[in-house]
């Protein structure tokens, strides 16, 4: 873009047509390019083709620019004229020191004449005399002062414009370029033009709201004193600084504003560098941005009233890569517009139903809110269930469950098991065979998910059915010889016997062990049962004194009952006046099971032994009775004592010595 620095002295009357006269010559402020539209040529007969000016005799549209320099070296410039490019631009350069009265002769003077495009004219460097339409550059001095007149001498073509360019490397006196004066550079307005000489852009994020000029004018100052900036809807008005815009106006993107930096001395009210001024095009770009409404759905697990949302996955805006976005999410429509109560984990957002905001704002500052509408997805509808299993023989504490047959929801969804609440919520320790699941009572959860992937846990209790026994049916105690009935009661589904009956009970049971399988509902209960035979006393000792046998029993159930016929029994074990010879003992106990018998020989006793060696009663021989299991021959004297002993170890014998000496005299009664 171009920048215009003009010093414009302004006449109340002709107000267009003043710098079309010397006296009213227009201040040049520094080197930066002008750009002007001569509309006639002014009041005054300023004789610009006197004393040898290649000009005509008069002007037709004109301006007067003045000029000093600022430091010395060669001054060039170039006058341009606008598209369609065949203006007929003369100029002429007078000085330097000169007044208007006074200017004489121009020093450089030339024509454009009608060339081809761009159809140029003005002063260039390496030329010592007129060259077509340029003319030789200026040696110049700093402090000189020189007049420039510019002149479109097309009057077919009065309606262009033309513009100049400074070069060379001499300075011209500005404000603008005077370190003491403005220490800082001047901040342009907005961005850049589609091109370099494209007015600049202001992006505005609402073009239907009023818009603030001012709002730039700090800025653009940058911190220089004595500098101010005015806004004009045109470059008319900017150059002669009438119809300044002072408040907010509503603008558009068509039209192009402009705006002055404008220096005022504040030592010196009539300085003419307060005359100075730097104009500038720019346009406004409307960068409106909306956001737009959103809406989350996630599952309202376990129907806890809550969800977890991720706010940042929603499409609050249409995005333009020129720009970056940011976004901040509230609870409220107040806290988005005051920046209150941000929710700082935006991506974990925890929340109940209904609405939370975001404010989007732009790198240019623009921003809306959009609100955000939290939903739930419908609740997995689950219930408890009950799983009942019969026991297992081996261990009835548990039982073998099918966990994948708890009706615990009728909706399409997927079941997982777990042993715990807790796991089932977090979705740890995962039951990886559910069926079959061996258990005691106990219970158990479901997590139930749908295609959303929300879900609900359901408890399903386990219950161990224990085995049911008959109460009735007991082991039994029978005679060896004897059967009897098992009968397992009633109550039960089935019976199935180990005999192979079917019946409640079972007759002529003998000795051995039996099992019923007994149904109640699914469940069957295997109950042994044992008859035993009874224990058989056991005849432990009999005792033959003489004719009297006493009988010793042990085992068995007593009370024992005896005989010595099997017909005639006692309750007393002695049996008194037993004929001599082989006599059969029976003895049974309370089971009256056929009785166990013994045979006994009641002995002719020999009680009298001499042990002297004649051959006669030397010895006591009972090695006949040796076929008596367990037979002990007992010796004792008259007086009680105890002098032999006749058993196995002695072939049932005795010959009246103990330990290899005599125990007897040679003449011995055994009593």
């Amino acid at each position: 873009m171009k920048k215009i620095y003009l010093i414009l002295l302004l006449v109340l009357s002709q107000i267009f047509f003043a710098q079309s006269d010397c006296v009213s010559a227009i201040p040049v402020c520094g080197n930066s390019d002008i750009s002007y539209f001569p509309t006639g040529p002014g009041i005054i007969d300023d004789q610009v083709n006197a004393n040898g000016s290649c000009l005509s005799a008069n002007e037709h549209y004109s301006v007067w620019y003045q000029f000093t320099v600022a430091t010395s070296g060669t001054l060039t410039f170039t006058i341009s004229p606008s598209a369609p490019y065949n203006a007929d631009y003369d100029f002429a350069v007078y000085g330097p020191n000169k007044t208007c009265a006074t200017k004489g002769a121009p020093i450089r003077c030339n024509y454009a004449g009608v060339q081809a495009a761009p159809n140029q004219t003005g002063l260039q460097i390496g030329l010592t005399a007129n060259s077509g339409a340029w003319s030789p550059a200026l040696n110049v001095t700093a402090g000189e002062s020189y007049y420039l007149i510019v002149d479109n001498w097309s009057g077919a073509n009065a309606a262009l414009a033309f513009s100049l360019t400074w070069g060379g490397t001499a300075t011209l006196t500005s404000p603008f370029n005077d370190p003491a004066i403005q220490p800082n550079p001047f901040n342009p307005i907005g961005i850049p033009g589609a091109t370099a000489s494209s007015p600049r852009l202001i992006e505005t994020c609402d073009i239907t709201a009023l818009y603030n000029f001012q709002s730039n004018s700090a800025n653009i100052i940058n911190g220089n004193p004595n500098f101010f900036v005015k806004y004009y809807r045109t470059s008319n008005d900017a150059l002669s600084d009438t119809n300044a815009i002072t408040a907010p106006i509503v603008v558009n993107t068509t039209d192009t504003y402009y705006y002055a930096i404008r220096y005022q001395d504040p030592s010196n009210p009539n300085n003419p560098t307060n005359k100075c001024f730097n104009i500038n095009a720019f346009k406004f770009k409307d960068v409106t941005f909306k956001t737009i409404n959103a809406s989350l759905t996630e599952c309202n697990n376990n129907n806890n009233g809550v969800a977890t949302f991720n706010l940042t996955t929603t499409t609050l805006y249409t995005p333009n890569p020129a720009y970056t976005y940011t976004t901040k999410y509230y609870p409220t429509i107040a806290d988005a517009n005051n920046g209150t109560n941000e929710i700082t984990n935006p991506w974990a957002y925890v929340s109940a139903s209904g609405d939370v905001y975001a404010k989007v704002t732009t790198n240019l500052g623009c921003s809306d809110i959009a609100k955000i509408t939290l939903n739930f997805f419908p609740v997995v509808i689950v219930q408890n269930a009950t799983l009942r299993s019969c026991y297992i023989a081996s261990n009835p504490a548990t039982a073998a469950f099918d966990l994948t047959s708890a009706p615990v929801t009728s909706q399409q969804a997927t079941k997982k098991y777990y042993p715990s609440l807790t796991d089932a919520i977090a979705g740890t320790n995962e039951i990886l065979t559910p069926s079959p699941f061996v258990s005691p009572n106990g219970v158990v959860f479901v997590r139930v998910t749908n295609s959303n992937g929300c879900y609900t846990v359901a408890k399903v209790t386990l219950v161990v059915l224990p085995p049911v026994y008959s109460s009735l049916l007991e082991d039994k105690i029978i005679c060896m010889e004897d059967t009897t009935t098992l009968d397992a009661g009633p109550g039960f589904t089935s019976y199935k016997w180990s005999t192979g009956a079917t019946s409640q009970s079972i007759n002529n049971v003998s000795v051995g062990t039996y099992w019923v399988d007994l149904k109640t509902g699914e469940c069957t209960t295997r109950q042994t049962v044992k008859v035993y035979p009874s224990e058989q006393p056991v005849i432990s000792n009999i005792d033959i004194t003489n004719n009297t046998v006493t009988v010793n029993v042990a085992g068995g159930t007593p009370p024992y009952k005896y005989s010595i016929d099997g017909i005639k029994w006692q309750d007393s074990n002695v049996f008194n006046n037993v004929p001599r010879g082989d006599n059969t003992i029976y003895v049974k106990d309370d089971y009256d099971c056929d009785p166990i018998t013994v045979t006994v020989i009641v002995p002719n006793l020999v009680n009298v032994i001499t042990p002297n060696g004649d051959g006669v009663n030397d010895v006591i021989d009972y090695s006949a009775l040796a076929g008596k299991k367990g037979l002990v021959l007992t010796i004792y004297d008259r007086y009680g004592t105890k002098v032999g002993q006749a058993d196995k170890s002695n072939g049932y014998k005795w010959d009246g010595t103990t330990l290899g000496k005599k125990s007897l005299p040679e003449h011995t009664g055994i009593p």
